[in-house]
């Protein structure tokens, strides 16, 4: 079955530019199973293949007027959908390297009291980035991830629309993964990866 074309995608790139949230709606609609079908592809994950999907369309929203210039949305939208599943599976293979070191070094020399101070600072470290946050990404981010709510449910409590909620929420993460980095040695962040 041939693929569903978007009609006049150009007027809608415009009116995303200008802050149009039907046109980007109408955007994520059309593209979104294809963005995801491919991510499962890449990732092999539900998780990862949202979060993927959820970059290029944060990406599509805050490109404003750079709208404009995009010759083909569909192949932008995979490109940027690809290079973020790459970066994916690069950093999980890094994880995956170091956490085998660690757990070797840790079995070698395991001190549980160490282990309590460094998750206590940690998560104290934590706690002050979220305060750095802006005010709707800490009420979208204690929300969601302190409270455990779904998107769709954060956005009702706070009135905002779900996409809205997941650009908060996004952008939330990416201050708190910067603000961290600069702060923590390696073991540190992937005990904070883990807490979020």
């Amino acid at each position: 079955m041939a693929a569903k074309v978007l009609l006049d995608e150009r007027t809608l790139l415009s009116k995303v530019a200008e802050g149009d949230q039907r046109a980007f709606r109408a955007i994520y609609d059309h593209y979104y199973d294809r963005i995801l079908g491919y991510g499962l592809r890449l990732l092999k994950s539900d998780l990862l293949a949202e979060e993927m999907v959820q970059h290029a369309f944060l990406k599509i929203w805050t490109l404003e007027e750079k709208l404009t210039e995009i010759e083909n949305l569909e192949r932008y939208l995979i490109t940027v959908a690809r290079n973020h599943a790459l970066d994916v599976l690069r950093r999980r293979k890094l994880t995956v390297r170091v956490n085998r070191e660690i757990s070797m070094d840790w079995s070698e020399s395991h001190n549980e009291t160490e282990e309590e101070i460094l998750l206590n600072d940690t998560r104290r470290m934590l706690d002050e980035a979220i305060e750095l946050l802006a005010p709707q990404q800490k009420r979208v981010y204690k929300l969601c991830r302190q409270q455990g709510l779904k998107y769709d449910e954060a956005a009702k409590e706070l009135n905002l629309s779900p996409a809205t909620v997941q650009s908060y929420m996004k952008l939330a993460l990416s201050t708190l993964r910067k603000h961290l980095a600069n702060r923590t040695d390696i073991v540190a962040m992937l005990i904070i990866f883990k807490l979020f």
